[in-house]
């Protein structure tokens, strides 16, 4: 996995493409309740949910999803899950992933919400430097590792929102 950046595209997720969403999730959050395959179907099926994955030619090697929640005044959105193959880290996937969720959030409208574990210093730099802030804390938040979790928040973008 030694491609360039070019060569990995982000496409829609499919429900073929759970069982390798699983296998990340196991390999990258093992002490954290990491989603099954059937979780993942079960995000796919939800009407208001967006998830893509990146792909390099046939390989899954990471996924992202947001809920895209309300409208008009009430509109929000929730990023979900973002996971890369550890193999693939370094190679700007997660914020090209990130970047797919933010445009979807941002067609929708309203702020974007997210959780992170405080300790994701990779993620707090990516989220930080995309415009999120941290609003709280979630002391315990993962389980059953007990990690805590930064809330964070980022403004509307959707032309002619107000922040």
């Amino acid at each position: 996995m030694t491609g360039t950046r070019d060569e990995v595209s982000i496409t829609p997720m499919v429900a073929s493409d759970a069982a390798r969403c699983a296998e990340l999730e196991r390999l990258l959050f093992p002490g954290d309740d990491p989603w099954t395959e059937k979780a993942f179907l079960s995000e796919l099926a939800a009407p208001h949910n967006h998830y893509v994955a990146a792909r390099e030619g046939d390989v899954l090697l990471g996924y992202a999803g947001i809920a895209l929640l309300g409208t008009g005044a009430s509109a929000e959105s929730e990023v979900h899950t973002i996971g890369v193959d550890p193999a693939a880290h370094r190679r700007g996937i997660g914020g090209r992933l990130l970047g797919d969720l933010l445009a979807a959030a941002d067609s929708h409208g309203g702020s974007v919400f997210l959780e992170v574990r405080t300790d994701n210093t990779a993620a707090l730099e990516l989220y930080l430097r995309e415009g999120f802030a941290v609003v709280g804390t979630r002391r315990n938040y993962y389980q059953p590792s007990g990690a805590d979790a930064f809330t964070m928040q980022r403004p509307s973008r959707k032309a002619g929102a107000s922040a």
